[in-house]
């Protein structure tokens, strides 16, 4: 396990660090597969960020001029589940992605990328934004401070909750493989984590495959964590699916 801030009065201390990283060593002892089925699926918090950041990849004006990406000509459209929203603030103290400006001396500014499911704006820079016919939006270089939640979320939502929504299913904990195809969407990935049954986690799982397409798993959002964690320049809480295949036995 690691602490990452821009802050050394923000890091977590070592000897939780290493706490955490042997707890979840230890919990992984006699995992197993599970029969191949489709099952509700829920992603721990700090890998919900890698759904955040497949927006972004698709929304991005390099991937949009090239018609590289499965959400070409999305502006104004409904991307996300009704109940979630992505915020963007680049001006937030120690944020791992606060600037004042992007990489090409762009002012960066506080805005709304979805609201209530429906994209609000791309990210573009100079160039690719000339290449749309449209405005850079000071992106070049990447998001700034972006936080996805839903308006459902309550601020008791915690882990424990969010595995009780759960149910009976997959609750991810590690992903591996690069199984991501952004121009058709389609999303393949080596997974880990535990089996869950009545909203407890009954045994660790390993080698098996989560399968599905991004487009509808965007839309499959049943709920988000109040459990955030952020990466690199991504909060988000950990994320219930409604349904994903999952390949096992």
């Amino acid at each position: 396990w690691y602490s990452s801030e821009r802050s050394a009065d923000d890091l977590a201390s070592p000897e939780a660090i290493g706490r955490y990283a042997a707890e979840r060593a230890l919990s992984r002892l006699k995992a197993r597969k599970v029969a191949t089925a489709e099952v509700p699926v829920l992603f721990e918090s700090t890998l919900a960020a890698g759904l955040l950041g497949a927006l972004v990849q698709a929304t991005s004006g390099g991937a949009l001029y090239r018609r590289a990406s499965f959400l070409v000509d999305s502006l104004g459209q409904p991307v996300l589940a009704s109940h979630v929203d992505v915020e963007e603030d680049p001006a937030i103290p120690r944020g791992k992605g606060s600037s004042a400006f992007d990489d090409e001396g762009v002012r960066t500014r506080a805005r709304s990328v979805v609201q209530g499911g429906v994209l609000q704006g791309y990210f573009l820079s100079s160039y690719s934004a000339r290449k749309l016919s449209m405005k850079t939006t000071g992106h070049a270089g990447g998001s700034h401070n972006l936080v996805m939640k839903s308006r459902a979320t309550a601020p008791g939502d915690s882990l424990a909750v969010m595995l009780k929504r759960l149910h009976r299913g997959l609750f991810v904990t590690e992903l591996m493989g690069q199984g991501v195809n952004y121009v058709t969407g389609d999303y393949s990935r080596g997974a880990s984590g535990y089996w869950v049954e009545n909203g407890e986690i009954a045994f660790p799982v390993e080698e098996v495959t989560i399968a599905g397409h991004l487009p509808q798993m965007f839309k499959d959002i049943v709920a988000i964590g109040a459990d955030v964690y952020t990466t690199g320049t991504k909060t988000v809480g950990s994320v219930l699916l409604q349904r994903l295949k999952v390949a096992g036995n």
